[in-house]
């Protein structure tokens, strides 16, 4: 019996993040065991419901409670960013953790789990110097990025193809 591995996919607010359902299910049969994480404007863009029955999880929004003695995730075995804002890119890089999506990629990165990160912005921001900084700092901390500036964001078949490769 193989082994399943874990993926946490996680959506931020743009327009690619409404297709995470099909991504997702690309994923599952390409035998990971998919976690969704959203970041607070990525709820917007996704099928919540949907993607929970896909999954067979809740969609990750928030940081857990006192109280609650586990985050309920498996450990993950790899992680994507897809669509990765430009936000949530500059806050990565600098360690800014006030949503639990940006926490958790912080927290993959010190665990050295493999991280594919995929933006997805308007052009004017790829531009911003500030953007091309922190894509060099996430790069530098190990993380993979699949960008091509003046490009639209990856096809989620090369995401995933980037992931096994």
């Amino acid at each position: 019996m193989a082994l399943v591995k874990v993926l946490y996919v996680f959506a931020c607010g743009a327009p690619a993040a409404s297709e995470l359902p099909d991504f997702v299910g690309r994923a599952q049969h390409a035998g990971w065991d998919v976690r969704v994480i959203a970041t607070p404007m990525g709820v917007n863009f996704l099928d919540v419901e949907r993607l929970a029955a896909l999954t067979g999880a809740p969609v990750r929004t928030d940081f857990r409670l006192p109280h609650e003695t586990s985050n309920g995730l498996p450990p993950a075995d790899a992680a994507v960013v897809a669509p990765a804002t430009f936000n949530t890119i500059n806050k990565w890089a600098l360690g800014i953790t006030d949503t639990v999506a940006v926490g958790m990629l912080c927290e993959l990165v010190g665990m050295g789990v493999p991280v594919l990160a995929v933006p997805q912005l308007k052009a004017e921001l790829a531009s911003h110097p500030a953007f091309k900084t922190h894509l060099d700092v996430l790069r530098s901390m190990g993380v993979r990025v699949l960008f091509e500036a003046g490009a639209p964001m990856a096809s989620w078949g090369d995401v995933l193809a980037a992931l096994d490769g």
